[in-house]
């Protein structure tokens, strides 16, 4: 203290007072952790991929990209893409929010690394020769244009050709609104090939997965002569909010889950991921004529 007592408290030492360091947090890499719509539990996102993007604690089945679904699909490198030259266009030269279509299907593009909302092509599971089409809900989320429907009658007629039984994966949000008309009349296209191929007594077997919707629900989506669902996937045409505003009523519990759907008849098995292959590889071994 000074000697005309102006000061009162000696002056401040810091390092006589220093205590432990604080420990810096650490930053956490972006996607290192997901949380789960289902169960809310947090998910480290390694072990959901290496489950197959299910729930490790919920089994609830996340979505998956075109390229990861062909992958934990089929056989090792047997899957062989065709039809990957068809690309799309803008025909109406369709804008919205002062953006052209044309600018978002080369964002759609560059997101996803798949020119459309499909992939087609023919591989093997587990040992099966297979013409094979897998719907992408990453790519604007799995609508139906002209060349999904292309691409599809295109697969169908392969299958038709080759006497191969027929895979489709359908995940969709429906048919594109930026293409009017044209990705209606796809509805019509695609069917219209599935009833060539049933004449000439091929096999189709689809799998619906999470979200199924709209055109595609209409049409390819439920014509097959074996129709499997994932657990919980969303599968209709309108939206419920639409349906139960339409007819002044409360949906049901589970309206449009696919257990509601097998219950009522309109899917004949739910599969879980997981066993996918193996069960796709014993119907085309049961369904094999004698």
């Amino acid at each position: 203290m000074a000697e005309n007592g102006s000061e009162v408290f000696t002056p401040y030492d810091a390092s006589i007072f220093q205590g432990p360091q604080i420990r810096k947090k650490r930053e956490v890499p972006d996607g290192l952790w997901m949380r789960c719509g289902g169960c809310e539990s947090i998910l480290y996102r390694k072990a959901v991929s290496d489950n197959l993007e299910v729930c490790p604690e919920c089994n609830r089945h996340f979505r998956m990209g075109a390229r990861r679904r062909i992958e934990t699909l089929v056989d090792p490198d047997s899957f062989e893409e065709l039809f990957a030259d068809i690309a799309p266009a803008d025909p109406l030269k369709f804008q919205w929010a002062g953006k052209t279509f044309a600018d978002r299907i080369a964002a759609e593009q560059k997101k996803t690394g798949n020119t459309e909302a499909v992939l087609t092509g023919v591989a093997y599971i587990k040992g099966r020769r297979v013409g094979l089409g897998v719907m992408d809900g990453e790519w604007l989320m799995g609508s139906m244009g002209s060349v999904v429907g292309e691409k599809i009658t295109l697969l169908v007629e392969e299958a038709t050709a080759s006497s191969l039984p027929l895979v489709i994966v359908c995940m969709s949000g429906g048919a594109r609104m930026h293409e009017g008309a044209l990705s209606l009349m796809q509805m019509g296209k695609t069917s219209a090939a599935l009833g060539r191929f049933d004449d000439a007594g091929g096999l189709y077997i689809a799998v619906l997965v999470d979200p199924t919707t709209g055109g595609t629900t209409a049409s390819f989506a439920m014509l097959a002569d074996i129709i499997i669902a994932e657990p919980g996937a969303e599968i209709g045409f309108a939206g419920k909010r639409v349906i139960s505003n339409t007819i002044k009523s409360e949906l049901p519990a589970g309206f449009q889950l696919s257990e509601f759907l097998e219950d009522h008849g309109f899917v004949d098995l739910i599969v879980p991921r997981n066993e996918l292959r193996s069960e796709i590889a014993r119907l085309i071994d049961y369904c094999k004529p004698l």
